[in-house]
C-alpha cells in the first residue's frame, strides 16, 4: 500500500488510500511533522499499524494477562456455549493468569510453557484437569498467531503433555449396579425432585442438562418416544434453554415400557399436585429462552417441565448436586449423575446392541467416541467387528457368518 507526503504551511502530513467504505474511495491524512524525513517515518509505522488491522498496541507491550481477557472477550463469548465460558474461565483465572500473566505474550516460549505443564503435573493434578489446561493453551496461543498476529507461531507446538502411570489412571467408566441404583431410589424415593431425573438417566442414558430440559411436548407416550431438542443451562440464578452438545445430540430415542409407567405416573402425580396447591402452583413460562416461574399468570407461553419438585418447582443442577453430596458421602457410592449414561451404555453394549445405534443414542458425534469410551462394554462384540469400525468408523456394513467365519461386506460410505 503506497502513501505519499507533502508539505502545508509549516507541518509536512503524510496520507494513504485505505479500504474503500461502500464502493467510495478513502484517503487517511494526518499530520506527519515538522520535516520531510519526519513525515516519511510516520507514513511507514501508519502502513503497518494500518496493514495490522488497526492494532497499535505492539506485540512487546501485551501482556499474557491482558491477551486473555481480550481473547475471552473477542472468541470465548461468541463462540462459546455458556458452560464451556464458565469451564475456561475458570481455568484462566486459576491456572493461566497466575502462572503466566506477568509475561509479555512475545516473550512466552516453548520452555516456559512446558516448565509451567510440568509443574501443575507434579503439583498432582487429574489427567483430565491438565488435558484442559493443555488443549486451551493450544487454542489461546493458536489464536495469537492469527487473527491476533501477536506471535509469528505458536508455541504449544513444541509443549509435550507428561506421561501419567497408567496403574493410577481410571480406563473404565463408573457403572452403576442394581443394588446400589436400589439404595439411591430408597434414599430419595418417590416424589423427591431427584427421583425422576434419576430414572430417566437410568434408562435413556441422557446427559443431566438434557434430562432437566424436557417438557411433556416432548415426550409422546403412544409412540414410546423422546426428543432430546435441548438443555437446561444455568446463568446465575436464572435458568435458560440451550442447545445440545452438538448436532448429533439433537436426537429421538425409543423408550421401553418401564420408564413409560414412571412417567405416567408423574404425569398424574403432577396434575394432583396442581389441584392441591392450587394458586400456590409454581408454573413456569418462556420468555425467549429464559425460563421465568412464577404463581402468577404471565403474558408469556407456557411450558409444562417434566422434572419439577411437588410444587412445580423447576428441579435444577442444584439439586442433583445435593443427592451427589448424599450417595457419595452418606451411602458412600462412587457417584456422579453421568454414571447412569455410563451404566445406561454398558448395559446395551453388553446385551449385544449395535454399536451404531448406541452411538446415535447417546447423541456421539464419531462413532470413535463410542468406541473408546465404552471399549470395556465391546466383550460380545467380535473381534472381526470392532477392528473393523475401529479402522472405517463411518462405513455402513453387514456381516454375514458362513462355515463359522464372519464376512464383513460395505453397504455405503456415510
Amino acid at each position: 500500500m503506497a502513501g505519499s507526503v507533502r508539505k502545508r504551511g509549516d507541518k509536512w502530513y503524510y496520507s494513504f488510500e485505505a479500504a474503500r467504505v461502500d464502493g467510495k474511495r478513502k484517503r487517511i491524512e494526518r499530520v506527519g511533522g515538522k520535516t520531510k524525513k519526519e513525515a516519511e517515518i510516520a507514513l511507514r509505522k501508519a502502513l503497518e499499524e494500518y496493514d495490522q488491522c488497526g492494532n497499535v498496541e505492539t506485540t512487546s507491550n501485551i501482556s499474557m494477562h491482558d491477551y486473555l481477557d481480550s481473547w475471552f472477550d473477542t472468541y470465548v463469548i461468541i463462540n462459546c456455549k455458556y458452560t464451556t465460558q464458565q469451564a475456561y474461565k475458570n481455568i484462566i483465572e486459576t491456572h493461566l493468569k497466575p502462572n503466566l500473566g506477568e509475561y509479555r505474550i512475545k516473550s512466552i516460549t516453548p520452555v516456559i510453557l512446558q516448565e509451567f505443564i510440568n509443574k501443575k503435573f507434579l503439583s498432582g493434578l487429574s489427567k483430565n484437569t491438565l488435558t484442559n489446561i493443555y488443549s486451551l493453551l493450544v487454542n489461546v496461543m493458536k489464536y495469537a498467531v492469527h487473527p491476533s498476529k501477536y506471535i509469528k507461531e505458536n508455541p504449544m507446538q513444541y509443549v509435550k503433555l507428561p506421561k501419567y502411570d497408567h496403574a493410577k489412571t481410571k480406563t473404565e467408566c463408573t457403572v452403576i449396579s442394581k443394588e446400589h441404583l436400589e439404595k439411591i431410589l430408597d434414599r430419595f424415593p418417590f416424589g423427591h425432585a431427584a427421583h425422576l431425573p434419576i430414572i430417566i438417566g437410568y434408562y435413556t442414558g441422557c446427559r443431566i442438562g438434557e434430562v432437566l430440559a424436557l417438557t411433556w411436548n416432548d415426550i409422546d407416550l403412544d409412540k414410546k418416544e423422546i426428543s432430546i431438542n435441548k438443555a437446561l443451562v444455568h446463568k446465575g440464578n436464572h435458568c435458560y434453554f440451550g442447545s445440545t452438545k452438538n448436532t448429533s445430540s439433537t436426537r429421538t430415542i425409543k423408550i421401553g415400557n418401564k420408564l413409560i409407567e414412571y412417567l405416567k405416573k408423574y404425569r398424574k402425580y403432577q396434575k394432583e399436585n396442581k389441584l392441591k396447591y392450587g394458586e400456590y402452583y409454581v408454573n413456569q413460562y418462556l420468555k425467549q429462552d429464559l425460563i421465568i416461574s412464577s404463581h402468577s399468570k404471565l403474558p408469556y407461553p407456557k411450558i409444562d417441565m417434566v422434572c419439577t419438585w411437588e410444587n412445580g418447582k423447576i428441579t435444577t443442577t442444584s439439586s442433583i448436586k445435593y443427592a451427589s453430596r448424599v450417595i457419595n458421602q452418606t451411602l458412600n457410592i462412587p457417584w456422579r449423575f453421568h454414571a447412569l449414561r455410563h451404566t445406561h451404555a454398558t448395559i446395551l453394549l453388553e446385551n449385544g446392541a449395535n454399536i451404531k445405534d448406541v452411538q446415535k443414542r447417546l447423541g456421539h458425534t464419531c462413532i470413535q467416541t463410542t468406541l473408546d469410551t465404552y471399549a470395556h462394554a465391546t466383550k460380545n462384540m467380535s473381534t472381526v467387528q470392532y477392528l473393523f469400525l475401529k479402522k472405517y468408523p463411518c462405513q455402513h456394513y453387514n456381516i454375514n457368518e458362513a462355515n463359522g467365519r464372519q464376512n464383513i461386506k460395505i453397504n455405503s460410505v456415510k
